[in-house]
């Protein structure tokens, strides 16, 4: 097990352009809805984003509750990753006319651009950084997380905007 921390900024000098790319990086010490973009998240191996509510090897299901669960595997959630393009797909869509939903504002730690996340399967490694292996973070694709009822309170009919179409192997895509 590495005890090696990394750190992942929003730079983008020098990506290409339509090139996969972080766009932003948020983070919330409490149970909220939205995370707060920063300029950079510091990762922890099996642990998670370092200041963030949902760090650590206890699985929250329910923030409103004292309900934790440890699994055989961990915490699934230490790190949510949310495309962009989907934040753009239902502000366009579902929420026309409203205010468009912005990077950490459903609660996201990563807004990608460029990365189909809803097409991984489970187990794939997501690589972050410039190329150079000791100086990056790799994430796992550990599933894809269904779309709960806080996302009510940030806008009405967000919950089913986000559930999409479910697939036949219960994952949602948009």
């Amino acid at each position: 097990m590495s005890t090696t921390t990394t750190t992942i900024t929003t730079t983008l000098t020098g990506a290409p352009t339509g090139s996969p790319r972080v766009l932003s990086v948020s983070k919330s010490p409490t149970h909220t809805i939205s995370k707060t973009p920063v300029p950079s998240i510091t990762l922890l191996p099996n642990h998670g984003v370092s200041g963030d509510c949902h760090a650590g090897k206890t699985l929250q299901h329910n923030p409103s509750t004292s309900s934790t669960t440890t699994t055989a595997a961990g915490n699934p959630r230490q790190i949510h990753l949310l495309p962009v393009e989907s934040l753009r797909y239902i502000s366009s869509t579902t929420l026309k006319g409203n205010p468009p939903l912005t990077p950490g504002g459903v609660g996201e730690n990563v807004t990608t651009e460029g990365i189909e996340l809803g097409n991984l399967p489970v187990g794939t490694e997501i690589h972050f950084g410039d190329g150079d292996s000791n100086n990056g973070a790799i994430v796992k694709i550990t599933g894809v997380r269904e779309p709960g009822p806080g996302l009510e309170k940030v806008r009405p009919g967000l919950r089913e905007a986000f559930r999409g179409v479910k697939k036949a192997d219960n994952t949602y895509s948009l």
